[in-house]
């Protein structure tokens, strides 16, 4: 498990903590009912507060991708396939988003990016 926290950033530790887990539960870096390090564990190798760690843990939680036994720790839970799914539409449409911002500061119409999408499909087959 890879987290890097960036102390310049404007988002928050536990937030940063939170998105990092999440990509990788998603993304299957991070499998089923494997074990997370304990938040004390976690807190001491990235130099910051438990009570950071256990709000990042909390969240997950509360989200459904971690869950917790008590004495025993933090696990990946099961990831439901519409989930996931849902994420990855998420994260496509934020895409397009700025896709779409980024042409209309250029000036691209909107026949313009529909060709571009077209062509970057018909290249991805």
């Amino acid at each position: 498990m890879n987290l890097f926290i960036d102390n310049r950033s404007q988002e928050p530790i536990y937030s940063q903590i939170y998105s990092s887990l999440r990509s990788q539960i998603i993304s299957g870096a991070l499998k089923a009912n494997e074990a997370l390090p304990s938040i004390r564990s976690l807190a001491k190798d990235l130099r910051i507060s438990v009570i950071t760690t256990k709000r990042a843990y909390e969240e997950l939680e509360k989200d459904g991708y971690i869950y917790t036994i008590a004495g025993k720790g933090c696990f990946v839970a099961e990831m439901n396939p519409q989930l996931i799914k849902e994420e990855h539409m998420r994260s496509i449409e934020a895409l397009f988003e700025e896709a779409c911002e980024l042409g209309a500061a250029a000036g691209i119409s909107s026949e313009e990016l529909d060709g571009m999408w077209k062509t970057i499909l018909e290249e991805s087959k």
